[in-house]
């Protein structure tokens, strides 16, 4: 690799020992897959959380900050496993609750954000088109490529803290432009009406690829005025759930669509009402009348606009008594759906509000022991995915179903 002065300097530990493991991990990644160079960023997102980590991680972390490491751009912390607030009613693991915080003073020491979010493209940071990042959480990373024009691949916790740290990352796969090029033209005959049809349309897709360098270009979209940043998000979490897929495009919603060359795309799918319905099928849609233990909003974080559309399903209802109703956002829309009444609403009907996290990440398979959930009903086709891995059975619904079936403590339709 061709490497600048100061990013020789680096390496060779002139900067400290800090930025001299971040560098040396960059070079090696960029070797690995072939890079000539590293690339400037503006960003860096990063996924650490003791959930995952452990106390190899938590000594890692500490190791950097004793060496006096430090970010050089703007870092930020995606979603974790607890909100503190509420981790004794739900059984966490209140020890490694107390490990996570000493993990994100490690974090704010080296200059990371602690926002714990998986949509800082909704709320914290919008990349402009051609800006390079460094971003962990597939679903960001895939809304980001596609729908603002940024260039990221997938980066895993060290990845990404060290893109932070030295300010670079390798030049190789969707930072590159060969790589954004249509390979699979999807052609959508079907309307989709809630969020859970956006991701249930990349989960299809997602199933049909399999591959990190799969590009789905969609035509037959809805109209660009009626597209919603919240259904392009689920759409862009599914894609990147089911098929590891990095970067879609679509007409009027990619940036630098007329530049992905859809025309010479391989292959053509064709996506209407029946496999949608398939999605919906192979998450228990023929389970009408069974009792429901859990109904979960999350994966991603709810915006304030899908906040809103809940406590306005809500209102002047009542969750049943054998079903919990969990509901997770990040710091920042929780406040500002609790000026508007949204959180009030939501927890007078018997919904719990989690800041902070995602579901999929809470140890979820000691939450089911403790609370002896099983049956998980969500409009979201990611945590649907990754529920199933567990001792869940998952069942994907609208969202107005999904609350119907809190409400009635049983699946409804």
């Amino acid at each position: 690799m061709e490497l600048s002065v100061q990013e020789e300097q680096m390496l060779a530990g002139q900067c400290g020992e800090g930025p001299q493991w971040a560098m040396g991990y960059q070079v090696a990644v960029g070797e690995y897959f072939g890079a000539e160079r590293l690339v400037p960023i503006s960003n860096a997102h990063v996924v650490a959380d003791m959930e995952v980590m452990g106390e190899a991680g938590l000594a890692f972390a500490q190791r950097l900050v004793d060496h006096g490491a430090h970010v050089v751009v703007p870092t930020t912390l995606n979603a974790g496993f607890t909100d503190p607030a509420h981790a004794a009613a739900l059984h966490q693991d209140l020890a490694l609750v107390e490990r996570q915080a000493v993990l994100r003073r490690q974090l704010a020491a080296l200059g990371v954000m602690n926002v714990d979010t998986c949509i800082n493209y909704q709320s914290v940071y919008q990349p402009h088109v051609g800006e390079h990042l460094a971003w962990g959480d597939t679903g960001a990373v895939c809304f980001a490529n596609s729908v603002l024009g940024g260039r990221s691949n997938f980066e895993a916790g060290p990845a990404a803290l060290a893109a932070g740290i030295t300010g670079r990352v390798p030049a190789f796969g969707y930072h590159l432009d060969q790589h954004r090029q249509a390979s699979t033209r999807v052609d959508v005959q079907v309307r989709l009406d809630d969020y859970a049809d956006w991701g249930a349309l990349g989960a299809w897709v997602g199933r049909q690829s399999q591959s990190y360098w799969e590009v789905p270009f969609f035509d037959g979209l809805a109209p660009k005025l009626t597209r919603t940043a919240d259904q392009l998000k689920h759409l862009a979490a599914a894609l990147a759930s089911y098929g590891s897929i990095a970067l879609f495009g679509a007409r009027d919603v990619t940036p630098e669509w007329a530049a992905m060359n859809p025309a010479a795309a391989r292959r053509t799918l064709t996506v209407g009402a029946r496999e949608l319905e398939e999605v919906y099928a192979s998450f228990g849609a023929n389970q009408a009348g069974a009792d429901v233990d859990l109904v979960v909003f999350s994966g991603p974080q709810q915006s304030l606009y899908e906040l809103g559309r809940l406590a306005s399903l809500l209102e002047g209802r009542r969750v049943h008594g054998h079903t919990r109703l969990l509901v997770t956002t990040n710091h920042a829309y929780y406040q500002w759906a609790q000026q508007l009444g949204y959180i009030r609403t939501i927890e007078q009907a018997g919904g719990l509000v989690l800041t902070g996290v995602c579901f999929y990440l809470m140890t979820i398979d000691r939450l089911q022991r403790e609370n002896g959930w099983h049956t998980v009903v969500t409009n979201s086709t990611k945590l649907a995915n990754i529920v199933g891995a567990y001792p869940y059975q998952p069942i994907l619904r609208r969202t107005a179903d999904c609350v119907a079936a809190a409400i009635a403590g049983r699946l409804t339709t």
